[in-house]
């Protein structure tokens, strides 16, 4: 894909996944946005490392080989050479600074099994139900306006059989750690994500639909910061 129909594709996805501006998810968006408009230049410089092993988890629990894995809030695409070749990959995110960035990886790097990356708003997948053998979103649920719609969408594109791979920073329950996180927090219309996301958001969600089962709930490095949850569409 050239960023000429990189671009193309953008507009016209833009233009038509443009809810009401009274929308107050499409107000979180703008902020959103503009977050990852202003960390595009300096994103890899500041998290390539501390988010290196959760992507390298996402990427090796959501590869398919011969199969085709969507790959939501791509971001600069830094995981997209962890996965195997013979996997066939797509890409959304919402930002397009951001998405710039991740044409020019595949591109140096000749990543030719990325068979595209587009403008996309995670929370209204311009796919077909039942299109994936998996989905992987590393570091989504804490940016999108509405968890929920989000992971209802994902389970919508995927296979039956087929996984949702998640990766996110869990919120402390108590301690300094949680004060620290509940002032982040705040800030979250500038950062571009939710510091203190809680696990019940997801765990909520799974025990309410019948549709999925967790497979796995493990914690990453560094730290156990951030935590991995698998999730199966029966």
């Amino acid at each position: 894909m050239t960023e000429q129909n990189h671009s193309g594709q953008a507009s016209a996805l833009e233009a038509v996944y443009a809810p009401a501006a009274a929308d107050a998810a499409v107000l979180d968006n703008i902020h959103v946005k503009s977050s990852y408009a202003r960390w595009a230049p300096i994103y890899d410089l500041v998290f390539a490392l501390v988010l290196r092993p959760g992507r390298q988890a996402a990427a090796a629990a959501a590869e398919r080989p011969g199969g085709r894995v969507l790959d939501v809030g791509v971001g600069t695409g830094l995981e997209l050479p962890m996965f195997d070749r013979r996997t066939h990959l797509i890409g959304v995110d919402l930002s397009e600074p951001m998405l710039r960035r991740a044409q020019r990886r595949v591109s140096a790097k000749a990543l030719a099994n990325v068979e595209g990356l587009i403008v996309m708003d995670a929370m209204r997948l311009a796919f077909p139900d039942a299109h994936f053998d998996a989905v992987v979103a590393p570091y989504v649920l804490t940016v999108v306006p509405e968890p929920h719609a989000t992971l209802d969408e994902l389970v919508r594109v995927v296979k039956r059989g087929g996984e949702i791979i998640l990766v996110n920073h869990i919120g402390a329950a108590k301690g300094p750690m949680a004060w620290i996180e509940s002032w982040l927090s705040l800030r979250s219309a500038d950062l571009g994500w939710r510091p203190g996301f809680q696990w019940s958001i997801l765990g909520d969600w799974i025990a309410a639909n019948r549709s999925v089962r967790l497979l796995e709930r493990r914690r990453l490095a560094p730290f156990g910061l951030f935590t991995l949850a698998r999730l199966q569409k029966l």
